[in-house]
């Protein structure tokens, strides 16, 4: 379910090029080598072949953790805030010039996006919050594709994976939140799309509706029992049926209606501001987002209404889910138009390729689980209608009105602030001696395979090292 994020890539960078500080001489020089950390495994996370990526996300946030301290600090020095109870000053000796490479901004279809050259510390802290965030989210990511492995998760094992998962989207909402602030304060928009205001309050929307749906998820047993039944090395069918307990339905559908609404906010205010300039990936994941937990909502209350004994009310209920999944129903002539022909195997073709993208590891869960919630609707409405044909035979009342009706959303998480960290005693200590002239800093290694800036001091193409003049028009063997 959660929306398959691509981490960013940065060039190389010398602070002490930009700063200099009198208390501090070597705080210039560590900040760099943190930065040439965070770039090479930037770098070498994007080289992974996509399986292998989730196990790489430990050590990408450990950089990301450590290098951070420094930079907050060369900030701070800059605006005479001290660190750690501690004054540090830091002088800017010329403007700070990074480039960054933006997963988020619209590009050519095949190419990735150019490099963004970015002016000021605040751009880099930007985006390097942003990278910690995508981090946050695919990290949560990790965890919920367990629930769809071969290996049918135990409950324990299942519960212990979605609170995981709830964590990290909460410490992923904490650092779009905290960029968000920051941005708010800059005098004038920064060239990439990735960092902007907007584009920082959506990802912050985004990841508070995914916490909230999680919290939902973590005691909705039916998409389990769909996954099971899916399952085809589950034999559990042969000898015991799916046990479904009772859920607070009305509680889930407030839950899931507040998470629609913080996916709509984060939708319109991407579609207000940053129209154009950012893929068309994310503010499609987030009208899908809306329209899943919108269509969970009126699910949870179907079940609280068959719970009361309103069969028919909870038929209703199912078939506005599928409207409001975008799905059509049968409840009419011109419903059960739509779902014939064409319109039905679209939506069988496109969940199966849903599946296939689940079982290969790659970018599945881009539809938010429409598709996933769309077949807990088609289980119980086929049970719910055999039953109330047979024994209820209620007159199932039109949608809209019901859809009308919905009650507001009820907020399950308070976003915790962003703590950011802070240098400690001993690290401050050290840097108060001056940097070894022996000492270079590291720049971040091997440039990017997409990087053409050495080619021309290069050897030739099967040439042995060492060799290029014998290449070169200046030399002659005659």
């Amino acid at each position: 379910m959660p929306f398959p994020f691509v981490l960013p890539t940065a060039s190389s960078l010398s602070f002490a090029d930009f700063f200099a500080s009198s208390t501090h001489p070597s705080l210039p020089l560590a900040a760099t080598t943190g930065r040439a950390i965070v770039r090479d495994a930037l770098k070498r996370h994007k080289r992974l072949p996509p399986p292998s990526r989730p196990a790489d996300l430990p050590a990408v946030l450990d950089a990301l953790n450590s290098y951070l301290p420094y930079l907050l600090a060369l900030d701070a020095g800059l605006g005479g805030s001290p660190v750690g109870g501690e004054e540090v000053d830091v002088a800017l000796l010329k403007e700070l010039e990074v480039e960054w490479r933006p997963t988020l901004t619209a590009s050519v279809p095949g190419r990735e996006p150019p490099r963004q050259r970015l002016r000021s510390i605040d751009s880099e802290i930007a985006f390097v919050l942003s990278t910690l965030g995508f981090t946050y989210s695919l990290l949560a990511r990790a965890r919920l594709r367990t629930l769809y492995d071969a290996t049918i998760p135990t409950d324990a094992q299942r519960a212990a994976a979605i609170s995981a998962a709830m964590k990290h989207f909460l410490d992923a909402n904490s650092a779009h939140a905290h960029a968000l602030a920051r941005s708010s304060q800059w005098t004038s928009a920064p060239p990439a799309a990735d960092i902007l205001t907007s584009t920082q309050s959506a990802l912050a929307s985004l990841t508070l509706a995914e916490a909230t749906l999680i919290a939902v998820l973590k005691d909705d047993p039916y998409p389990a029992v769909v996954a099971e039944d899916r399952n085809e090395a589950s034999k559990d069918w042969m000898f015991k049926s799916p046990s479904i307990p009772k859920v607070r339905a009305h509680l889930f559908a407030h839950l899931c209606l507040a998470a629609a609404e913080h996916a709509a906010k984060g939708l319109a205010v991407l579609r207000g501001t940053a129209g154009g300039r950012l893929d068309d990936a994310l503010p499609k994941y987030l009208d899908d987002l809306r329209r899943t937990a919108r269509g969970k909502a009126c699910r949870f209350l179907g079940i609280d209404a068959e719970l009361a004994g309103k069969t028919g009310e909870g038929i209703a209920w199912l078939r506005a889910a599928k409207k409001e999944l975008g799905f059509a129903t049968a409840g009419s002539d011109d419903d059960r138009k739509k779902m014939s022909g064409f319109s039905k195997f679209k939506k069988e073709w496109a969940e199966r390729r849903e599946d296939r993208k689940i079982e290969k590891g790659g970018a599945w869960g881009s539809d938010a689980g429409r598709f996933e919630e769309g077949r807990v609707l088609d289980m119980l409405e086929k049970k719910w209608v055999k039953m109330n044909d047979t024994v209820n035979v209620q007159v199932v009342p039109p949608s809209e009105p019901l859809v009308a009706s919905m009650p507001s959303g009820r907020e399950y998480h308070t976003p915790k602030p962003f703590k950011a960290p802070n240098l400690d005693e001993d690290a401050l200590a050290r840097m108060r001696a001056p940097p070894d002239p022996c000492d270079a800093a590291a720049q971040g290694g091997e440039a990017d395979s997409s990087d053409d800036e050495n080619a021309a001091g290069s050897d030739p193409v099967g040439a042995f090292p060492g060799t290029k003049a014998q290449y070169s028009g200046e030399s002659s063997y005659y």
